[in-house]
């Protein structure tokens, strides 16, 4: 409007505005510029190079987000699912280490036990009760060693959900004494006082075998814990809605932390 006023030379009148909206232009593209910059190349060039970390196996960094928590957006948001992802990463390189470390562990006692039996056994000069005697310890070691090894393979199975619960009706009071039973032998010699407070009969309808796995799991860890002369206490109620069974010991107990990660494997 100026220039149109003042009347100037209509090159002037075309050149002026050209030569300002190409500032303009120029102005606004190096601030578009510098925000895409600022607010997406900077943090993804920031996940890449953490990435990059990643797979190298490094679970130990953490990408916080750019703003607080009332005030996130999409890229905080995939900042904070990839830290999860990380940890969650980090947690299987965890309980891998600790796969091979337990396991081989686990492993390679019955094969110590099995192993300097078998060298005793060759011993010309046994008698027939020690001979005996080393049999069974070679028997147990072998029992022992095949029991672990079927755990392992229900564990994989149970966690790629390739066993399918297969209910049934059946009297869980007459599992429960069928269970307590198996660890007879071990509480007599420990001296372990085992008391039992379970009804007459009790209709569960549920994976018989899958639970009988929870009952020895819970005994065994029992019998293992409870020093001698102590006592472990096994009492079953039920209700019109649901059944209960409770199975405590006077071991050692457990801490806070540990009861934290109680589910987790080979802990």
């Amino acid at each position: 409007m100026l220039i149109m006023r003042q009347d100037w030379n209509v090159c002037l009148q075309v050149i002026i505005p050209v030569i300002y909206w190409s500032v303009v232009a120029f102005r606004l593209s190096i601030y578009t510029s510098f925000r895409i910059k600022k607010t997406y190349e900077e943090p993804m060039r920031k996940m890449a190079k953490v990435a990059a970390k990643v797979a190298g196996g490094d679970f130990s960094v953490y990408i916080p987000p750019r703003h607080t928590a009332d005030k996130l957006d999409y890229l905080d948001i995939m900042f904070m699912d990839f830290n999860k992802m990380v940890e969650e990463l980090g947690s299987i390189e965890t309980l891998r280490t600790d796969f091979f470390s337990n396991v081989s562990y686990e492993i390679k006692t019955p094969l110590a036990v099995i192993q300097s039996y078998t060298e005793l056994l060759n011993n010309d000069d046994l008698t027939d009760e020690k001979r005996r005697e080393y049999t069974e310890m070679i028997l147990h070691a072998t029992k022992h060693l095949s029991s672990l090894i079927t755990n392992m393979l229900k564990l994989n199975k149970l966690e790629k959900q390739a066993i399918k619960p297969k209910p049934e009706l059946y009297d869980i009071c007459s599992q429960l004494c069928d269970c307590a039973l198996q660890f007879e032998d071990m509480w007599d010699k420990k001296n372990i006082v085992f008391e039992a407070d379970l009804e007459d009969r009790t209709m569960i309808c549920a994976d018989s075998e899958l639970l009988e796995l929870v009952w020895t799991n819970l005994l065994s860890n029992a019998m293992k814990f409870t020093p001698a002369g102590g006592t472990i206490a096994i009492v079953q109620t039920s209700s019109a809605d649901e059944i209960t069974v409770s199975i405590s010991d006077t071991g050692c107990g457990m801490s806070e932390e540990t009861m934290k990660r109680i589910f987790e494997k080979f802990y």
